[in-house]
């Protein structure tokens, strides 16, 4: 019952961490929509992999300290 409920929070983990890949998506769309200049548009695609890569992390060390709790 236990490997169950673990494995039904690392799905919830998952699916958080596919919700911030897309919010990350979208702002940096929105941000490369209102660049002013090709500098602009750059910094808007750095921050979009930003939160794509902090998302990941987070998204290990939930996983992480899940299963060592485990």
């Amino acid at each position: 019952m236990e490997r169950v409920k673990t494995n039904c929070l690392s799905m919830a983990i998952t699916f958080q961490e596919g919700l911030s890949y897309v919010k990350a998506f979208f702002i940096g769309q929105t941000e490369r929509l209102t660049a002013k200049n090709e500098q602009d548009a750059a910094e808007a695609h750095l921050t979009e992999t930003k939160m794509q890569v902090e998302a990941t992390d987070e998204a290990e060390n939930a996983k992480k300290r899940l299963h060592q709790s485990s």
